[in-house]
């Protein structure tokens, strides 16, 4: 055999072996024709590009030296919560005019890597760095044979991953060194961006790759044609990836992700979400530090399995019966756990969790834990019931989507719900009610709306039991000092369907009173950026109810009076528009010309949308300009900006 064709056969071993886990010879065969490889490399003096004898870990290198990446590398945001989940995805849809597709992927907890082909050659690996501008590992990501030293493809090319050491290398590694790795994140980091690749060799790292980040030819790919790319170029892809066509399939891929990652042999911190159009993503474009289409969804809590006992169902105040399952007792996060939560019913049905099964429980901070899904059955498990009545008060349940309802509003555990949400922190904020004092008010005071609360007196709640003179005083201050809370927190707490905390204060800045929220039309409430098409609807129905009317009158004639403490927006030429500057202007500084169209009452934005009134035009200007057009925006010049503001000047950019 030629040199050429020993060195394509270690390649397609390598390649097997590495990449697809699924080696065709023994490692005995592979160090023969290794060897043989090597000898004949020694004997020509020619060592090809794409040789594995490259691979080995050479001397150490003196210093780390920078290098600019052709396409800055983004790093992403974050959500913690599914609530600020569902706003991205609210965003997304609104941005895509309708129901876009999604990507969901792993987020390994790893080192960035970058690295660059040229002429179908690899040429360097880097970090990621600020982004911009990495360090160049080259040396050391050579020892990592996840990834082809020769492609098909021909331009130049950037390609993204995750560097990370598997968690059963990291636990042998330990077993034999002096000095143990803490965790797999710390190791992986210290072996790519060690000056010795031999150390990197040693602790035998991998790189899981997930993104295209730039190619001279062919235009922008989806995520699906990225993906098949790194597959089809050899690339060492992790085999879990999920194409979403709806925002619940996005959630159940995220549940799923978080349940399976504890079966994998790689370190993760969370899932990772992509809008899957490049031209919608074109259309969203990029904050200063994110591409505004995409999210990593972290996980932050600690998780354990335990066995489900029984299921009880629990109705909030909106009538939703939300299923409790009560749990064998077990620690989690510092606590005895005996409870946790489901979403519905087809919540359970989609998480197999079955009365005898055991599960996987998360725990975030101090709220409740939730069931992630089932890990195991015994012969003892058995289906849960679907309820057909309310536990509470008998009434028939309606079923509305995946959710049942009790349709009763004076329903006992209901009405306790109502009262509780409104008293709480993030809502009127009356320092020491609970839901047990809602259930005592409830039962002894004939309390019902939020309204009866403004209605008791050191008199009336004397006789109860555990209310001394010193609680009753408390809590009546409590409550008179919540009717002068903020418009935004008084939203939250009259408990409108979908809007949470975010939602309220985006609904209190855009009409200021509750005056103003009353008359809001559907198409208005659409035209925040937080708000997508069932909320609006709720907002327009809760309007349109008597009872929720006479209720807010009621509040109001008891002296409740919320307010917009916003500060004052400013007036001037550009109130009322929000604008997006594009190319160079020669005139002023980006950031100068934006600072002042601020001050003359405007709102800019960083790329075109729907909502853009006004594109400032300067030299050079690409895309925005033409979508700008496209959709009919109006377009001004540098001079007819300058004659705008008055001639103020600035510096030019740079």
């Amino acid at each position: 055999m030629t040199q050429r064709e020993i060195t394509d056969i270690l390649n397609k071993w390598a390649y097997e072996y590495y990449v697809l886990d699924n080696p065709s010879v023994s490692d005995k065969e592979y160090d023969e024709l290794y060897d043989k490889l090597k000898a004949m490399e020694a004997e020509s003096g020619e060592v090809y590009p794409d040789s594995p004898t490259r691979r080995v870990g050479g001397e150490p290198i003196a210093a780390f030296e920078r290098h600019e990446h052709i396409a800055r590398l983004y790093s992403l945001d974050k959500s913690v919560t599914d609530e600020e989940l569902r706003a991205f995805l609210t965003r997304v849809s609104k941005a895509a005019g309708g129901q876009p597709e999604y990507t969901v992927e792993y987020k390994f907890d790893g080192l960035t890597v970058c690295l660059t082909y040229d002429k179908g050659e690899f040429v360097r690996a880097t970090t990621r760095g600020n982004g911009v501008a990495g360090e160049d590992v080259t040396a050391q990501v050579l020892t990592i044979r996840s990834f082809p030293m020769r492609i098909s493809y021909t331009g130049t090319l950037e390609v993204r991953g995750e560097a990370v050491i598997r968690l059963s290398v990291l636990k042998k590694y330990n077993e034999k060194a002096a000095e143990p790795l803490k965790n797999a994140r710390n190791a992986v980091a210290g072996a790519i961006r060690n000056l010795d690749p031999k150390v990197t060799a040693e602790r035998r790292p991998d790189i899981c790759f997930y993104d295209v980040n730039y190619m001279s030819e062919g235009g922008p790919l989806s995520q699906t044609e990225a993906h098949d790319f790194l597959i089809r170029e050899g690339f060492k892809v992790f085999p879990y990836f999920r194409v979403c066509k709806t925002d619940e399939e996005v959630l159940a891929a995220v549940d799923e992700v978080e349940v399976e990652r504890r079966n994998i042999d790689v370190l993760t911190d969370g899932a990772v979400i992509k809008v899957n159009d490049p031209a919608v993503r074109e259309a969203m474009g990029y904050t200063d530090k994110f591409p505004r289409w995409a999210m990593a969804f972290k996980f932050e809590a600690e998780e354990v399995t335990t066995t489900v006992k029984d299921i009880v169902w629990q109705v909030g105040r909106t009538g939703k019966l939300t299923p409790l399952a009560l749990l064998d007792p077990v620690d989690l996060a510092g606590a005895t756990v005996r409870r946790a939560t489901l979403n519905n019913y087809g919540d359970i049905l989609r998480k197999d969790v079955k009365i005898g099964s055991r599960v996987l429980i998360r725990r975030s901070n101090e709220v409740i834990p939730e069931i992630l899904g089932a890990t195991e059955h015994s012969a003892d498990s058995r289906e849960i019931e679907k309820p057909t009545v309310c536990p509470y008060c008998g009434s028939p349940l309606k079923e509305t989507g995946a959710n049942l309802f009790c349709p009763n509003r004076d329903c006992r555990p209901r009405i306790a719900a109502r009262l509780d949400h409104y008293a709480s922190k993030n809502a009127m904020d009356i320092e020491g009610f609970s839901e047990s004092t809602a259930y005592l008010l409830i039962d002894k005071k004939g309390v019902k709306n939020f309204s009866d609360l403004y209605r008791l007196t050191a008199e009336s709640l004397s006789d109860l039991e555990g209310f001394g003179q010193k609680k009753i005083s408390n809590l009546l201050s409590a409550i008179e000092k919540s009717k002068g809370a903020p418009l935004d927190a008084f939203i939250y707490a009259i408990g409108i369907d979908g809007i949470g905390r975010v939602a309220a204060r985006d609904l209190a800045g855009r009409f200021k009173s509750m005056d103003g929220l009353k008359q809001a039309d559907k198409e208005t409430l659409l035209s925040l950026e937080n708000i997508g098409e069932i909320t609006a609807e709720n907002v327009v129905a809760y309007f349109r109810d008597e009872g929720n009317i006479e209720e807010l009158d009621a509040l109001f004639s008891l002296g409740v009076r919320p307010a917009w403490n916003a500060e004052a927006p400013k007036e001037g030429i550009f109130s009322g528009e929000s604008v997006v500057l594009t190319g160079t202007l020669s005139g002023w500084k980006r950031s100068d010309a934006q600072k002042l169209i601020e001050s003359l009452g405007g709102v800019c934005q960083s790329s075109v949308t729907s909502k853009t009134t006004l594109v400032v035009a300067g030299e050079e200007a690409g895309s925005k300009l033409d979508k700008a057009k496209k959709l009919g925006i109006r377009v001004i010049g540098e001079g007819e900006f300058a004659a705008m503001v008055g001639g103020a000047d600035g510096k030019s950019d740079e």
